[in-house]
């Protein structure tokens, strides 16, 4: 479920008139992946905005085409349809370079009957010529038109003045806070949307067959046993020298910052292919960014199994995957449902792990004991001594060591640490940070 009390405001139009544009501008940052290419826009996209004291939720939505000729712009009108049905107020946008079009009469229709009070707005209208062109508009009978430059942000004052007019008043409610944020990443056509559509319980992000289908990393609210999770579903993530330029080298850079804005990456993999190349590499940015992983295997209802199958898939994976042995591991299906409902307490799990603290006094005492059980090995004559250990942070749990030397740190041996602190405490599902530092050095 999506949870929030605020107007929602749709920008709604054909393809190719600048609703990514306005929506940038509106919201005041690059969220929208913005092209000169028709159809870039595809899922609805929220984001926060603020004009004149009043807050409401702005949404960007993909090019309307109302006579759908692919299965694709059949999708993006029902994303459009649906974004129009829980909006609040509508801005239809239109071309003053093109002017008003045979689409725009169609969408023009639609948007009548759909009750919603409603801006229309003329972009592309930056020059005296074209603001004196817009009175053309007024044939859509949707009222007034007002005079736009979305790129340069001319008139979107004024836009804004309208739409705030229109907005119905909110009520005072505490918006509960976000506990967690997770990134459903991977590479494409794993099966994110309809893993993230089943986790939500509804149709919110395009599902299709077609590799690349998501291009925005589209951010949705859901709640679990009165905790608030912020779900991130993102582009498929390529290998680098397979990446396109354009939209798709855009929807990349997005999905990378997901995850550097997640706590926890929900790694997702396809079960009738296991793990590809690209996996790892998705893997790699998600343990380099210290961030906590689930590994979610989609499409088990596709495999055809044994009463060892499951335990056989998991040794492949975690061989696969040896670098974050401390990863767990679902098996689910997004298409029939089955397993999915694990997922958030699972990421919930890690969340929490990520903030847990040390005392210091069990975490030396812990430390004592992997050093008695298992002495560094010496270099050169030289033995690395353990002097001290503090947890400095949190999500990641950092741990810093005093140490004699920290060059006599052999990475074999942090491996035992850190296999001895997850022993002591947990840190279920996610990476922790290990710092070494010399004697007399600062913790931080």
């Amino acid at each position: 479920m999506t949870i929030d009390a605020r107007p929602l405001v749709a920008i709604v139009g054909r393809p190719n008139v600048g609703k990514s544009t306005l929506f940038n501008r509106l919201v005041g940052q690059q969220i929208a992946v913005v092209e000169d290419l028709a159809g870039t826009t595809r899922d609805r996209l929220y984001s926060d905005c603020e004009w004149a004291g009043r807050s409401f939720v702005l949404i960007d939505t993909g090019g309307l085409v109302p006579r759908a000729t692919s299965d694709i712009t059949h999708m993006v009108h029902e994303q459009v349809r649906m974004a129009m049905d829980e909006a609040d107020v509508l801005i239809f946008l239109v071309d003053a370079k093109d002017g008003a079009t045979a689409m725009d009469h169609e969408i023009a229709e639609l948007v009548r009957r759909s009750g919603k009070p409603l801006v229309l707005a003329a972009n592309k209208a930056e020059s005296p010529k074209r603001r004196d062109e817009i009175y053309q508009f007024y044939e859509l009978g949707v009222g007034e038109p007002l005079a736009i430059g979305a790129k340069q942000g001319i008139g979107t004052g004024d836009l804004l003045d309208m739409v705030v007019s229109y907005l119905p008043p909110t009520a005072e409610l505490p918006e509960p806070p976000v506990s967690t944020k997770l990134a459903i990443v991977g590479r494409p056509n794993v099966g994110k949307s309809s893993l993230l559509n089943a986790v939500l319980g509804q149709e919110r992000v395009i599902v299709s067959e077609v590799p690349g289908t998501t291009r925005d990393a589209v951010d949705t609210y859901v709640e679990l046993e009165g905790e608030r999770f912020l779900a991130i579903d993102t582009a498929g993530i390529r290998r680098k020298g397979r990446i396109e330029q354009g939209v798709e080298r855009y929807s990349v850079l997005r999905a990378m910052r997901a995850i550097d804005r997640c706590d926890v990456a929900v790694l997702v993999l396809d079960a009738t292919e296991l793990v590809a190349a690209q996996d790892l590499h998705v893997a790699g940015y998600v343990t380099e960014a210290y961030k906590g992983v689930l590994i979610v295997v989609n499409k088990w209802d596709l495999v055809e199994k044994e009463s060892q199958t499951q335990s056989e898939f998991t040794k492949i994976i975690q061989h696969e995957f040896k670098f974050m042995p401390w990863a767990p591991i679902l098996f689910v299906s997004a298409k029939l449902g089955r397993h999915t409902d694990e997922i958030l307490p699972a990421v919930k799990r890690i969340a929490k792990e990520r903030m847990d603290r040390v005392p210091t006094g069990l975490l030396n005492r812990a430390m004592e004991e992997a050093v008695t059980a298992h002495n560094p090995p010496a270099v050169r004559g030289k033995r690395l001594k353990i002097l001290y250990v503090t947890q400095a942070d949190v999500n990641p749990p950092t741990f810093v060591f005093f140490v004699n030397d920290a060059q006599l740190m052999h990475f074999s041996y942090q491996r035992y640490i850190e296999n001895r602190l997850r022993d002591a405490f947990g840190f279920f599902g996610t990476p922790i940070k290990l710092v070494f530092r010399n004697r007399g050095e600062s913790e931080t």
